[in-house]
């Protein structure tokens, strides 16, 4: 079946960490190690709740400086330079603009609350037709439902849609119900893969 939609995952993918140095830097301020810090912000139970909006993004940040021990006004700080090595990478969001519109394009991202309004701030929402995010739908990757979901937003079958994705499982899991995947490890070979695919 010839695909009609292409699908995204945001974090690692479209926006990804590409200087560990704030981050580490942020930890040993703390006297952490890079990995807790990581874990307290992405692997915390609130974290986990507040990807499947079981609570609002702020509940879960309040968690965060309670753990660190800083004021709710010092949080702002700590959080911008936690996120202060992370690139987006707008080559990816040219080229699902230009699919327009040949291809519906879509976002299934594991994401908190505040994901909607910062892709508008970022002016990124346009390369969508569709987005998909974990803490509005109530289910995350790899749930077979959160695929489903998209797809019923795009109004194609998964055997004509696509998804690229930097976990393995979710990539499995998508497989699962029909769509086709690719791992994104590195920009230029993912993207040779979709064109690939797309062009074939």
């Amino acid at each position: 079946m010839k695909i009609k939609a292409v699908f995204f995952d945001f974090g690692g993918v479209i926006q990804r960490t590409e200087f560990q140095a704030p981050r580490q830097k942020l930890a040993q301020r703390f006297g952490m190690e890079y990995e807790d810090m990581d874990n307290i912000v992405f692997n915390s139970p609130t974290a986990r709740q507040a990807t499947v909006g079981e609570v609002p993004v702020e509940k879960h940040w309040e968690a965060v400086a309670k753990r660190l021990k800083v004021s709710k006004g010092q949080m702002a700080v700590v959080e911008n330079e936690f996120f202060a090595g992370d690139v987006i990478d707008h080559a990816i969001v040219e080229y699902l603009r230009a699919l327009h519109p040949r291809y519906k394009t879509g976002l299934i991202s594991n994401a908190w609350s505040d994901m909607r309004e910062y892709l508008v701030r970022q002016k990124l929402d346009d390369a969508f037709d569709t987005l998909t995010i974990s803490a509005e739908v109530g289910v995350a990757k790899p749930e077979a439902k959160i695929y489903q979901l998209a797809l019923e937003q795009a109004q194609v079958e998964a055997e004509a849609a696509v998804f690229v994705d930097d976990v393995p499982a979710n990539i499995e899991a998508c497989e699962a119900v029909g769509m086709k995947g690719i791992l994104f490890r590195d920009p230029l070979k993912a993207m040779n893969e979709l064109r690939t695919l797309l062009e074939g």
